[in-house]
Protein backbone atom coordinates (compact mmCIF):
# COMPACT_ATOMS: atom_id res chain seq x y z
CA UNK A 1 0.00 0.00 0.00
CA UNK A 2 3.13 2.26 0.67
CA UNK A 3 4.39 2.14 -2.67
CA UNK A 4 1.21 2.46 -4.33
CA UNK A 5 0.52 5.60 -2.26
CA UNK A 6 4.08 6.90 -3.03
CA UNK A 7 2.64 6.93 -6.86
CA UNK A 8 -0.45 8.50 -5.93
CA UNK A 9 1.77 11.45 -4.44
CA UNK A 10 4.31 12.04 -6.93
CA UNK A 11 1.39 11.48 -9.72
CA UNK A 12 -0.65 14.23 -8.11
CA UNK A 13 2.93 16.32 -7.71
CA UNK A 14 3.37 15.84 -11.53
CA UNK A 15 -0.38 16.80 -12.49
CA UNK A 16 -0.11 20.24 -10.34
CA UNK A 17 3.32 21.23 -12.09
CA UNK A 18 1.85 20.24 -15.62
CA UNK A 19 -1.64 21.08 -15.63
CA UNK A 20 -2.32 23.15 -12.66
CA UNK A 21 -6.12 24.38 -12.35
CA UNK A 22 -7.28 22.48 -15.50
CA UNK A 23 -5.61 19.17 -14.43
CA UNK A 24 -7.78 19.37 -11.00
CA UNK A 25 -10.75 20.01 -12.47
CA UNK A 26 -11.03 16.74 -14.80
CA UNK A 27 -10.10 14.90 -11.54
CA UNK A 28 -13.25 17.00 -9.92
CA UNK A 29 -15.35 15.97 -12.31
CA UNK A 30 -14.60 12.51 -12.34
CA UNK A 31 -14.17 11.75 -8.64
CA UNK A 32 -18.07 11.00 -8.11
CA UNK A 33 -18.90 8.76 -10.81
CA UNK A 34 -14.92 6.60 -10.80
CA UNK A 35 -12.61 7.21 -8.61
CA UNK A 36 -10.78 4.71 -9.79
CA UNK A 37 -10.30 6.14 -13.00
CA UNK A 38 -8.40 8.77 -10.89
CA UNK A 39 -6.37 6.79 -9.09
CA UNK A 40 -4.99 5.51 -12.18
CA UNK A 41 -4.93 8.68 -14.55
CA UNK A 42 -2.91 9.91 -11.07
CA UNK A 43 -0.89 6.61 -10.75
CA UNK A 44 0.27 5.32 -14.43
CA UNK A 45 -0.33 8.72 -16.11
CA UNK A 46 1.95 11.26 -13.96
CA UNK A 47 3.20 8.96 -11.75
CA UNK A 48 4.77 6.34 -13.89
CA UNK A 49 4.73 7.63 -17.17
CA UNK A 50 5.41 11.87 -16.11
CA UNK A 51 7.84 11.04 -13.29
CA UNK A 52 10.38 9.73 -16.12
CA UNK A 53 12.81 12.34 -17.30
CA UNK A 54 14.09 11.10 -20.18
CA UNK A 55 12.10 13.74 -22.48
CA UNK A 56 11.87 16.95 -20.94
CA UNK A 57 8.38 18.58 -20.06
CA UNK A 58 7.55 20.81 -22.72
CA UNK A 59 8.18 18.10 -25.51
CA UNK A 60 6.38 15.87 -23.69
CA UNK A 61 3.33 18.45 -23.96
CA UNK A 62 3.44 19.97 -27.61
CA UNK A 63 3.33 15.88 -28.54
CA UNK A 64 0.43 15.18 -26.55
CA UNK A 65 -1.01 18.29 -28.02
CA UNK A 66 -0.27 16.83 -31.35
CA UNK A 67 -1.76 13.28 -30.65
CA UNK A 68 -5.18 14.79 -29.26
CA UNK A 69 -5.41 17.29 -31.90
CA UNK A 70 -4.52 14.29 -34.98
CA UNK A 71 -7.43 11.97 -32.91
CA UNK A 72 -10.08 14.55 -32.67
CA UNK A 73 -11.88 13.12 -30.34
CA UNK A 74 -10.62 14.90 -26.87
CA UNK A 75 -11.22 17.96 -26.99
CA UNK A 76 -11.50 18.64 -23.01
CA UNK A 77 -8.15 17.04 -22.64
CA UNK A 78 -6.80 18.94 -25.51
CA UNK A 79 -7.50 21.84 -23.53
CA UNK A 80 -5.99 20.83 -20.50
CA UNK A 81 -2.87 19.74 -22.33
CA UNK A 82 -2.68 23.14 -24.39
CA UNK A 83 -2.39 24.75 -20.83
CA UNK A 84 -0.01 22.29 -19.67
CA UNK A 85 2.20 22.93 -22.67
CA UNK A 86 2.08 26.80 -21.81
CA UNK A 87 3.02 26.03 -18.26
CA UNK A 88 5.80 24.37 -18.82
CA UNK A 89 7.50 26.50 -21.27
CA UNK A 90 6.14 26.07 -24.87
CA UNK A 91 4.73 29.48 -26.15
CA UNK A 92 1.37 30.11 -28.27
CA UNK A 93 3.58 30.44 -31.64
CA UNK A 94 5.06 27.05 -30.95
CA UNK A 95 1.35 25.12 -30.16
CA UNK A 96 -0.16 27.15 -32.93
CA UNK A 97 2.59 25.13 -34.95
CA UNK A 98 2.06 22.53 -34.07
CA UNK A 99 -1.95 22.51 -34.23
CA UNK A 100 -1.30 24.11 -38.03
CA UNK A 101 1.16 20.97 -38.87
CA UNK A 102 -1.97 18.56 -38.05
CA UNK A 103 -3.86 19.58 -41.06
CA UNK A 104 -1.20 17.77 -43.10
CA UNK A 105 -1.63 14.84 -40.81
CA UNK A 106 -5.25 14.52 -39.49
CA UNK A 107 -6.87 17.46 -41.86
CA UNK A 108 -7.85 20.30 -42.18
CA UNK A 109 -10.95 19.97 -39.51
CA UNK A 110 -8.68 18.42 -37.04
CA UNK A 111 -6.97 21.57 -37.04
CA UNK A 112 -9.63 23.78 -36.64
CA UNK A 113 -11.33 21.89 -33.63
CA UNK A 114 -7.74 21.75 -32.23
CA UNK A 115 -6.94 25.88 -33.14
CA UNK A 116 -10.17 26.91 -31.35
CA UNK A 117 -9.28 24.66 -28.69
CA UNK A 118 -5.96 26.82 -28.13
CA UNK A 119 -8.10 29.93 -28.84
CA UNK A 120 -10.51 29.07 -26.01
CA UNK A 121 -7.16 27.93 -23.63
CA UNK A 122 -5.60 31.72 -24.01
CA UNK A 123 -8.81 33.58 -23.38
CA UNK A 124 -9.02 32.04 -20.40
CA UNK A 125 -6.03 32.64 -19.17
CA UNK A 126 -5.95 36.16 -19.92
CA UNK A 127 -8.96 36.32 -17.76
CA UNK A 128 -7.03 34.26 -14.91
CA UNK A 129 -4.06 37.06 -15.48
CA UNK A 130 -1.52 35.05 -16.75
CA UNK A 131 1.09 36.05 -19.14
CA UNK A 132 2.51 33.46 -21.80
CA UNK A 133 5.03 33.96 -23.98
CA UNK A 134 3.40 34.83 -27.44
CA UNK A 135 6.57 33.81 -29.65
CA UNK A 136 6.42 35.31 -33.03
CA UNK A 137 4.28 33.40 -35.84
CA UNK A 138 6.34 33.43 -38.90
CA UNK A 139 5.03 32.08 -41.76
CA UNK A 140 7.36 30.05 -44.22
CA UNK A 141 9.18 32.61 -46.72
CA UNK A 142 10.24 31.20 -50.48
CA UNK A 143 12.98 33.30 -51.26
CA UNK A 144 12.80 35.02 -54.72
CA UNK A 145 13.52 32.89 -57.43
CA UNK A 146 12.88 29.76 -56.06
CA UNK A 147 9.36 27.93 -56.38
CA UNK A 148 7.22 26.18 -53.41
CA UNK A 149 8.35 22.66 -54.63
CA UNK A 150 11.46 23.69 -54.69
CA UNK A 151 11.36 25.01 -51.65
CA UNK A 152 9.13 22.15 -50.41
CA UNK A 153 12.30 19.43 -51.87
CA UNK A 154 14.95 21.16 -50.30
CA UNK A 155 13.19 20.99 -46.65
CA UNK A 156 12.39 17.43 -47.57
CA UNK A 157 15.60 16.32 -48.66
CA UNK A 158 16.84 17.62 -45.13
CA UNK A 159 14.86 14.99 -43.87
CA UNK A 160 15.04 11.91 -46.57
CA UNK A 161 17.56 12.50 -49.13
CA UNK A 162 15.55 10.12 -52.01
CA UNK A 163 12.31 10.77 -50.59
CA UNK A 164 11.15 13.10 -53.27
CA UNK A 165 12.00 10.93 -56.06
CA UNK A 166 10.61 8.52 -54.26
CA UNK A 167 7.43 10.41 -54.07
CA UNK A 168 7.65 11.12 -57.92
CA UNK A 169 8.17 7.73 -58.74
CA UNK A 170 5.43 6.09 -56.39
CA UNK A 171 2.81 8.58 -58.12
CA UNK A 172 3.76 9.61 -61.33
CA UNK A 173 1.58 6.58 -63.14
CA UNK A 174 -1.58 7.24 -60.93
CA UNK A 175 -1.40 10.99 -59.00
CA UNK A 176 1.72 12.99 -59.92
CA UNK A 177 -0.33 15.91 -58.11
CA UNK A 178 -0.51 14.24 -54.88
CA UNK A 179 2.76 14.07 -54.91
CA UNK A 180 3.83 17.79 -55.89
CA UNK A 181 0.96 18.68 -53.06
CA UNK A 182 2.54 16.81 -50.29
CA UNK A 183 5.66 18.75 -50.84
CA UNK A 184 4.23 22.06 -51.58
CA UNK A 185 1.94 22.20 -48.78
CA UNK A 186 3.64 19.58 -46.37
CA UNK A 187 7.31 20.72 -46.85
CA UNK A 188 6.99 24.44 -48.36
CA UNK A 189 4.05 25.89 -46.82
CA UNK A 190 4.35 23.91 -43.46
CA UNK A 191 7.22 22.11 -42.45
CA UNK A 192 9.89 25.01 -43.69
CA UNK A 193 7.42 27.44 -41.47
CA UNK A 194 10.43 28.36 -38.49
CA UNK A 195 8.85 29.73 -35.50
CA UNK A 196 8.89 25.62 -34.57
CA UNK A 197 12.46 23.52 -34.93
CA UNK A 198 12.65 20.76 -37.06
CA UNK A 199 13.13 18.65 -34.07
CA UNK A 200 9.73 19.19 -32.28
CA UNK A 201 7.84 19.12 -35.47
CA UNK A 202 9.04 15.26 -35.97
CA UNK A 203 8.16 14.54 -32.88
CA UNK A 204 4.87 15.47 -33.43
CA UNK A 205 4.29 13.96 -36.24
CA UNK A 206 5.51 10.93 -34.73
CA UNK A 207 3.01 11.18 -31.73
CA UNK A 208 0.21 12.13 -34.55
CA UNK A 209 0.54 9.39 -36.66
CA UNK A 210 0.83 6.63 -33.59
CA UNK A 211 -2.09 7.99 -31.90
CA UNK A 212 -3.99 7.61 -35.05
CA UNK A 213 -2.45 4.29 -36.11
CA UNK A 214 -3.38 4.40 -39.54
CA UNK A 215 -0.04 5.17 -41.27
CA UNK A 216 2.38 2.23 -40.35
CA UNK A 217 4.76 3.50 -43.54
CA UNK A 218 4.34 7.29 -43.04
CA UNK A 219 5.62 6.31 -39.13
CA UNK A 220 8.72 4.50 -40.10
CA UNK A 221 9.65 7.27 -42.79
CA UNK A 222 9.11 10.14 -39.63
CA UNK A 223 10.84 7.96 -37.42
CA UNK A 224 13.88 7.91 -39.69
CA UNK A 225 13.43 11.05 -40.63
CA UNK A 226 14.05 12.44 -36.75
CA UNK A 227 16.72 10.26 -36.22
CA UNK A 228 18.46 11.38 -39.37
CA UNK A 229 18.44 15.06 -37.49
CA UNK A 230 19.56 14.18 -34.30
CA UNK A 231 15.71 13.27 -32.10
CA UNK A 232 17.55 9.97 -29.95
CA UNK A 233 16.45 7.10 -30.15
CA UNK A 234 15.46 7.65 -26.40
CA UNK A 235 12.98 10.31 -26.92
CA UNK A 236 11.15 8.19 -29.82
CA UNK A 237 11.25 5.16 -26.91
CA UNK A 238 9.78 8.22 -24.91
CA UNK A 239 7.12 9.30 -27.02
CA UNK A 240 5.62 5.84 -27.09
CA UNK A 241 5.42 5.46 -23.75
CA UNK A 242 3.70 8.44 -23.57
CA UNK A 243 1.34 7.59 -26.21
CA UNK A 244 -0.03 4.62 -23.56
CA UNK A 245 -1.46 7.10 -21.55
CA UNK A 246 -3.49 8.97 -24.24
CA UNK A 247 -4.24 6.44 -27.41
CA UNK A 248 -3.53 2.71 -25.48
CA UNK A 249 -1.30 0.42 -25.25
CA UNK A 250 -1.90 -1.09 -28.59
CA UNK A 251 -0.70 2.01 -30.41
CA UNK A 252 2.26 2.62 -28.29
CA UNK A 253 3.12 -1.11 -28.98
CA UNK A 254 2.94 -0.60 -32.42
CA UNK A 255 4.67 2.65 -32.30
CA UNK A 256 7.69 1.10 -30.44
CA UNK A 257 8.09 -1.53 -32.99
CA UNK A 258 8.07 0.69 -35.83
CA UNK A 259 11.12 2.26 -34.17
CA UNK A 260 12.50 -1.15 -33.51
CA UNK A 261 12.27 -2.13 -37.14
CA UNK A 262 13.88 1.39 -38.09
CA UNK A 263 16.65 0.92 -35.93
CA UNK A 264 17.23 -2.85 -37.54
CA UNK A 265 16.68 -1.33 -41.07
CA UNK A 266 19.19 1.56 -40.23
CA UNK A 267 21.34 -0.53 -38.05
CA UNK A 268 21.26 2.14 -35.47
Amino acid sequence: MTALNERYETGLKNLKIIDQEAGEKVIESLIDCSPDLVKYIIEYGFGDVYNRTELALKSKELTVVAALTAMGNAAPQLKVHIHGALNVGANIAEIQEVILQMSSYAGFPSAINGMLALKDVVAERKLEGKQDESGVMHPSSVPKGVSRYALGAQTLNTLNANQVENLEATFKDISPDLARLVIEYGFADIFSRPALDSKHREMATIAALTAMGTAPSQLKFHIKAALHIGVSQVDIREIMILMSVYCGFPAAINGTLALKEVMRETKI
